[in-house]
């Protein structure tokens, strides 16, 4: 366990900004398919795709579909092939923690919560296996400021 667990708590503008310039690699938990493409769940990581960055789709609702944003379509973030930077949660607070057995599993560097996911209980459990965590902000927004 890591002592100093809030460390990974971020919040700054600077920690923001060092993490959104490190990014290569996004799982989006809770994405929504192109026809959703009104839903933020589906056009923040669509504008990050377009920004350059690889976008692993981990689809909680539409399980007929085999691709979003023309990429092979995961029902579980530890699933996704390869390093993950970060997971950027598009889930209601309360349903978050049914997903920490499986992002704990995946190792990703950061996990990001968008605009107005809050789950501080959720984020120290994170925090504590060494995983940045960023809560209630939005990622394209922050990408668009910081990158």
């Amino acid at each position: 366990m890591n002592e100093d667990w809030r460390e990974n708590l971020l919040t700054s503008d600077d920690e923001i900004r060092a993490l959104v310039r490190s990014l290569r690699r996004v799982a989006v938990l809770g994405i929504r398919a192109e026809d959703a493409a009104d839903r933020p769940a589906h056009y923040v990581p669509a504008y990050l795709a377009h920004a350059g960055l690889t976008i692993l789709p981990v689809a909680v609702r539409d399980p007929g579909v085999p691709t979003i944003l023309g990429q092979p379509v995961y029902r579980a973030v530890a699933d996704a092939p390869g390093p993950i930077d970060v997971v950027d949660v598009f889930r209601r607070a309360e349903d978050i923690p049914p997903h920490l057995p499986d992002i704990l599993a995946a190792r990703p560097r950061a996990v990001w919560f968008q605009q107005g996911i809050r789950n501080d209980a959720a984020a120290e459990t994170l925090a504590r296996a060494g995983i940045h965590v960023v809560q209630d902000r939005c990622l394209m927004v922050d990408h668009r400021r910081f990158a």
